[in-house]
């Protein structure tokens, strides 16, 4: 693929990793993007830069605008390796050119690179000028590591956001107006449920600051460009970065011989019956970061476990501590299990939930296989618990 002009003077020469499925325990179906981004100016500027395995591809693009030697600042965002991974291949071709990143974002550079680069370190509110235009950066701390930033180009209208707003996509289409609208917010919001989320208070300090900017267009660390639907996906970022819920259940489970899964159903009607949307969803047949793109908007956490040598199936141990990680807020829960020589999983799922710190409506649990008269009676307990 080639270069993508964004604006005059301004370049998309990042990456696409079409083969990505896996990003730290999330499932990434649709493979990634590794944005960077040049700006010819008086002082030619990198803002990031790739994972290294697909530095070539970016020095390509890069040297179809400019010789890579004549680049004069590399904004470093971020130090994650997706960010900064290619930044020595930079270095050896322009070895006087200057990184400009945050405290934080120097003293984790030179612990990935080793290397005594020449630094220029910013805070908030600090402003370079690079000829017709100038980077105004805004320090935001723990989305999602201690050295993260934010770059605004006020010429431009233009914001360098960093991992917030950005999906992992893999796509020859670099703009919102480009791409299937849904699918881009689909990715999003799973990218934010399985990343950000746990951070959605300094994501709120975020986006007041981001409030003052004049920003028509947002550029992201991965994924697709907003140009169309800055107002939608910031509008979006406010809800889930509030814990803003509708009315949704979840229902997610393991069983072994049938009887928990029967408990999973007889729960799911009782909350449709309440007017909730509430998917039924096996840990057999579906993968925790799917998961919690659906947790991102739901009320009810429902989590149900047999009993399996005095613990919870692995799956369900895997899935509620991914969960407790990522510990969304203001969420209640319902434990529901079968159990047949000891009733250990019970406990054992009410402990994470209360480590998560979620409201515990109920528990339910059954010896063996729940009886219609029992599923019956547990859907009249709660029935009177839902609201």
């Amino acid at each position: 693929m080639k270069v993508k002009k964004i604006k005059e003077g301004i370049y998309w020469v990042g990456a696409i990793d079409w083969n990505l499925r896996n990003f730290h325990g999330y499932l990434t179906q649709r493979g990634t993007t590794y944005n960077a981004y040049l700006i010819i100016d008086e002082k030619i500027t990198l803002i990031d830069t790739v994972k290294s395995n697909l530095k070539d591809e970016m020095l390509k693009r890069i040297s179809d605008i400019i010789d890579p030697s004549k680049i004069d600042y590399i904004v470093s965002n971020h130090v994650e390796m997706d960010h900064s991974g290619a930044i020595p291949d930079i270095m050896r071709l322009a070895p006087d050119a200057t990184i400009i990143t945050c405290p934080n974002g120097e003293k984790g550079l030179r612990m990935h690179h080793f290397q005594d680069y020449k630094y220029k370190v910013v805070e908030t509110g600090d402003k370079i000028n690079i000829g017709k235009r100038n980077l105004e950066f805004v320090l935001t701390p723990m989305v999602h590591w201690p050295d993260n930033m934010i770059c605004y180009v006020p010429e431009e209208k233009l914001l360098f956001s960093n991992d917030s707003f950005g999906q992992h996509l893999a796509s020859s289409a670099r703009f919102d107006d480009e791409y299937p609208f849904d699918m881009i917010m689909l990715e999003a919001r799973k990218y934010y449920a399985n990343i950000v989320l746990p951070y959605s208070k300094p994501v709120q300090k975020e986006i007041e600051a981001a409030k003052g900017l004049d920003i028509e267009i947002i550029a992201p660390s991965h994924g697709i460009i907003w140009r169309k639907y800055v107002k939608e996906i910031f509008s979006e970022y406010i809800k889930w970065a509030s814990s803003v819920t509708e009315k949704k259940a979840i229902i997610i489970y393991d069983t072994m011989w049938h009887s928990t899964e029967k408990m999973a159903f007889a729960i799911q009607e009782v909350f449709e019956d309440k007017g909730f949307i509430a998917p039924v969803i096996s840990l057999q047949h579906n993968h925790m970061s799917d998961i919690m793109t659906e947790i991102i908007t739901a009320e009810y956490i429902c989590v149900g476990s047999p009993t399996l040598n005095k613990n919870i199936l692995p799956t369900v141990a895997a899935f509620l501590t991914y969960l407790q990680g990522l510990a969304p807020a203001n969420r209640k829960a319902i434990a529901f299990g079968s159990y047949g020589w000891g009733d250990k999983s019970i406990p054992k799922i009410t402990e994470y939930f209360e480590n998560s710190g979620f409201e515990i409506i109920d528990t339910f649990k059954v010896k063996f296989i729940p009886t219609k008269e029992y599923l019956k009676n547990m859907q009249e307990t709660l029935n009177e618990k839902i609201i």
